[in-house]
């Protein structure tokens, strides 16, 4: 058995062990149903009257605790509906469950551990007392959460367990929480001043500040860096569009719910863009194309608009308006592979400079559910023989992703771990033969002949939003000096000092230096405080000192300490930033 199926099978004989638990410190709760989800499990249950906080998931544990050594072998039992019924006599929850698996026609199985009966389908530690070790596992938290996930229904509660092989990997879990609550982007943000988000504006559509749109900008301006060396254009699209565009590229069919809309008074339908590629096909298609022409390459970044749940909502990570640094190649079958190594490069630079080490996931369609995707068999195996053969021919290895696919076609997801080793989703090559066919893209080949375009989608950062976030989190808000909106605080000890500072400040913006002139009535150590705040990576407090000699004192975000001419300093700083340091 794989060894993390074996965890999942762990994870889930916990719920049960929870569920008891409960059951015998709450006799009157209603159990529903307990998965083994990422990281532990969880069991929702309607506690009636009784209110369950954080403190009282001690006592279940402890019990938890108590039962475990009698939870030595799980028995299974198939019965009938009115077995089944008559066994959870009472709980409205799980008569519900019982029936619509009999509506089904399925078998309805109940499953027995150390006493305790639940109705499951089975994924047990064979011998939960010898295989699960009593420090590996801690429960968490309690949430609400709505029966089925429907608003609809009445409100349970959720109890969050988390589990893992040993103590060592649950210590590193838990250390890994209290980090990311330490570094949460939306804290950080914040305190930094990047971006705020405003009741009247609405959830999800963050607004950001001068310091904060200097970051994205630099960013962006980063990626454009490395495409237009490649011979990338940039192109620029209108972010509504009629819905007869998104029809014929397929994506009105699968995604229509997910679309903001807009009623013309002429009674058209225009959606806000959730995507920009089939704009871009119509730029390729305004004029006749020939085999000289290939590729075209086009990018652009800009924001698009995905009508997400108010609660699936989270800082940056999850948004309404999401930029992203867009692009997509039209090319010929036989160009596929000498530009997705361009675009595999520039991804490989890109995160290299934050400190990202990548691992390649292969996203190919699942044959055993062909409705959820565009084209044919053979359509489908030639593109994904295309990218299989790219991946063999760059000598890496990668995971398997069936079933990860866009809709239109197989992808290379790039993986990556932020510094406290999350596993993060990064950049993405997706190739699309569907799209150009259902727009009719095509180009005169050599022999004079209409030859079918191929499509390749490129974002580096994706979505500028969610890198940000990762980025904040990643660096803990200390962002490289090329990337800080200040990047030296310069500040006067006294006002005799005011005149040398501003002579100082002016060499330093003359060079497109960031500067930070902290000059008020505040105390000299409110002044110094206010010059580090953000993360300022270089401060110079000008004194009698630094008058007379000459030379200038910074500290770095270390705490270290220079000494240093104005002269050496620019060039310092500007070394830093041309290297990306």
């Amino acid at each position: 058995m794989e060894n993390t199926e074996k965890l999942q099978n762990i994870r889930h004989t916990l719920a049960h062990l929870l569920a008891q638990a409960v059951k015998k410190n709450y006799p009157n709760v209603q159990l529903t149903l307990g998965p083994a989800v990422d990281n532990g499990f969880y069991y929702d249950i309607d506690f009636g009257t009784d209110k369950l906080s954080d403190e009282d998931l001690s006592k279940i544990q402890a019990t938890m605790l108590e039962n475990i050594p009698s939870w030595t072998t799980f028995t299974h039992e198939e019965v009938s509906k009115e077995k089944a019924l008559e066994i959870f006599a009472g709980n409205v929850y799980k008569a519900e469950l019982i029936n619509e698996i009999a509506d089904r026609g399925e078998v309805i199985t109940l499953y027995t551990c150390g006493g305790f009966t639940d109705l499951c389908r089975g994924g047990h530690a064979e011998n939960p007392a010898a295989e699960i070790p009593a420090d590996s596992f801690k429960l968490d938290r309690v949430a609400g959460a709505y029966w089925r996930g429907s608003e609809l229904n009445k409100m349970l509660t959720r109890i969050y367990g988390l589990a893992f092989e040993n103590k060592e990997e649950l210590e590193k879990y838990i250390w890994q929480l209290e980090e990311a609550k330490k570094r949460d982007h939306r804290k950080i943000g914040k305190e930094m001043g990047l971006f705020v988000f405003s009741e009247l504006v609405g959830p999800g559509l963050p607004l950001w500040t001068p310091k904060g749109t200097i970051i994205r900008e630099l960013l962006n301006d980063y990626v454009w860096e490395l495409r237009k060396k490649h011979g990338y254009q940039k192109v620029t699209i209108p972010h509504i569009t009629k819905k007869e565009l998104y029809e014929t590229s397929g994506h009105w069919a699968k995604y229509a719910d997910d679309l903001f809309k807009i009623n013309t008074r002429e009674n058209h339908t225009f959606a806000m863009k959730p995507m920009n590629c089939p704009h871009h096909t119509q730029i390729f298609d305004c004029e006749p194309r020939s085999y000289r022409d290939m590729p075209q390459r086009y990018c652009e970044t800009t924001m698009v608009y995905r009508d997400e749940q108010s609660g699936e909502l989270s800082g940056l990570s999850r948004v309404l308006s999401i930029t992203q640094d867009d692009a997509h190649v039209f090319c010929r079958e036989n160009q596929i592979e000498a530009e997705a190594i361009v675009i595999w490069d520039i991804i490989e630079t890109f995160y290299k400079t934050f400190g990202f080490d990548l691992k390649v996931r292969f996203s190919k369609h699942d044959p055993a559910t062909p409705e959820k995707y565009l084209g044919s068999p053979e359509t489908w195996a030639k593109a994904e023989g295309a990218l299989q053969s790219l991946m063999e021919k760059k000598g890496v290895e990668w995971i398997d992703g069936t079933g990860e696919a866009a809709f239109y076609g197989p992808k290379i997801d790039f993986i990556s771990h932020d510094s406290i080793g999350r596993v993060l989703q990064v950049a993405t090559i997706q190739l699309d033969f569907n799209q150009p066919k259902n727009f009719g893209l095509t180009f005169t080949n050599e022999k004079g002949e209409k030859e079918q375009v191929v499509m390749i989608h490129c974002a580096i950062m994706g979505s500028i939003e969610r890198f940000m976030s990762t980025l904040i989190e990643h660096l803990a808000g200390v962002f490289p000096i090329w990337l800080s909106p200040t990047q030296i605080s310069v500040i006067p000890v006294k006002e005799n000092h005011e005149e040398d500072t501003i002579k100082i400040i002016e060499a330093l913006n003359n060079e497109s230096i960031r500067t930070n002139h902290v000059t008020n009535g505040d105390s000299l150590g409110k002044r110094i405080h206010a010059g580090k705040k953000g993360n300022t990576p270089y401060v110079i407090v000008y004194g009698d000192k630094e008058k007379e000699s000459g030379m200038l004192t910074i500290e770095t975000r270390t705490g270290e300490k220079i000494q240093i001419t104005i002269e050496a300093l620019i060039e310092k700083i500007n070394t830093e930033i041309k290297n990306r340091s």
